[in-house]
């Protein structure tokens, strides 16, 4: 079946091919370990997966490349060369750690009131004061590059 996975990786244009294609196998060969324990039926379906999404994996980067890079992308998620996960992603992080610290701040004030000794400090509003301060110092970072054209979005264009 690496023969096949291989040969129908070759449908793919070469530039992606070649940056994409050995991560790819990669992670094939490992799926194929974790499930060669399963049954004859669950391994044929896997097979007919991976094969039905290197067909409209290749068929998808070729309409890419012909149409350039500004046509519409009608699939979820697409792998690109700028980024690697979703940019929003750092924001949402974020987002979870500030409920995680007044998580914490909140169950302090409730262990103090139901134990009745006074509450020393207050841990959750230092590190947000200080994860907003980052954040406007980062965005206004980002924004000044973005400006000069200096960000790694604009030094991949030049690469290319």
């Amino acid at each position: 079946m690496l023969r096949l996975y291989r040969s129908l990786l070759r449908l793919y244009p070469a530039t992606y091919r070649d940056e994409f294609g050995p991560e790819m196998t990669s992670v094939f060969v490992q799926a194929r370990q974790d499930i060669r324990e399963q049954s004859l039926l669950r391994r044929g379906f896997f097979y007919i997966r991976e094969a039905g999404g290197l067909l409209s994996g290749a068929a998808h980067s070729h309409l890419g490349y012909a149409l350039g890079s500004d046509w519409p992308q009608f699939r979820r998620f697409n792998m690109h060369r700028q980024f690697r996960f979703p940019r929003s992603t750092v924001f949402l992080m974020c987002v979870i750690l500030a409920g995680v610290a007044l998580a914490i701040d909140k169950a302090q004030h409730v262990q103090a009131n139901l134990s009745g000794a006074q509450l020393r400090t207050a841990t959750a509003a230092p590190l947000i004061l200080t994860f907003i301060i980052v954040y406007i110092a980062a965005a206004a970072g980002w924004g000044i590059l973005f400006a000069l054209r200096k960000t790694g979005m604009h030094r991949l264009d030049e690469v290319e």
